[in-house]
């Protein structure tokens, strides 16, 4: 880490954060939340196409993830790239977004200064799954923490609340039926397998990264009590 900075001011009076994936649906929130934040002095915000939103920290790159050049100093990044395998079209684009992009990100980032990371992952993510997704989310994890980040902090959210359509994203028919479901069945539905607000992941994640020392991982539960904390603390 450049001499002068820490996880409260960074460098020049306050943080320089990437974002990738910053056109999804917690790429976006993670944007906006750290925009707002007055401890974060630069937002860059990686994606393939524009993002439509403007503000005096943010600094919009549109890149090629599978040829990605070196990015501006920074003190921590946040990986939010995201599919799935049918919008993908196969399981080995799949895993080029969800792993190889996100991984080449993060060495990026760990080049350009960044000592410390979060990742948008998923519930039941895990190197040893039988399910594709959920083991292509956890070999990610497992090469994240291996990189020499101090801090990495890993969210695992259940299915995604959220406006996909409005973002200009295909929308996830199972992401859908599950938070239908949850509305219905909530009380039955156990706490880490609830659908959460893409808001609150975000929040969780802008609250965590510069406060964690080392690996933590944010399950749904956590991050609800997490995003509402940090949701009501803003608008004090």
């Amino acid at each position: 880490m450049t001499r002068g900075r820490t996880p409260e001011t960074g460098a020049a009076g306050g943080r320089s954060v990437a974002v990738a994936g910053a056109t999804g649906l917690v790429g976006r929130a993670l944007v906006t939340r750290l925009c707002a934040d007055p401890a974060v002095a630069q937002v860059h915000a990686l994606a393939r196409r524009p993002l439509d939103l403007k503000h005096r920290k943010l600094r919009m790159h549109v890149v090629d993830f599978a040829a990605l050049l070196p990015l501006p100093a920074l003190d921590e990044v946040y990986l939010a790239l995201g599919t799935t395998i049918k919008d993908a079209g196969s399981q080995e684009r799949f895993r080029a977004i969800d792993f190889d992009a996100n991984l080449a990100v993060a060495r990026a980032a760990l080049a350009a200064g960044a000592t410390r990371a979060g990742l948008v992952s998923a519930v039941g993510a895990s190197a040893r799954s039988p399910v594709f997704y959920s083991r292509v989310k956890g070999e990610l994890e497992e090469a994240l923490a291996a990189l020499p980040f101090e801090t990495l902090v890993i969210a695992r959210p259940s299915a995604l609340r959220g406006d996909r359509a409005a973002l200009g994203q295909p929308v996830r028919p199972g992401e859908i039926r599950w938070t239908q479901l949850d509305a219905l069945l909530r009380p039955l539905i156990p706490a880490r397998l609830r659908a959460i607000d893409a808001e609150d992941v975000a929040a969780a994640l802008v609250r965590r990264v510069p406060l964690t020392h080392g690996r933590e991982l944010l399950s749904s539960e956590s991050m609800q009590d997490t995003g509402r904390a940090a949701t009501a603390q803003a608008m004090r």
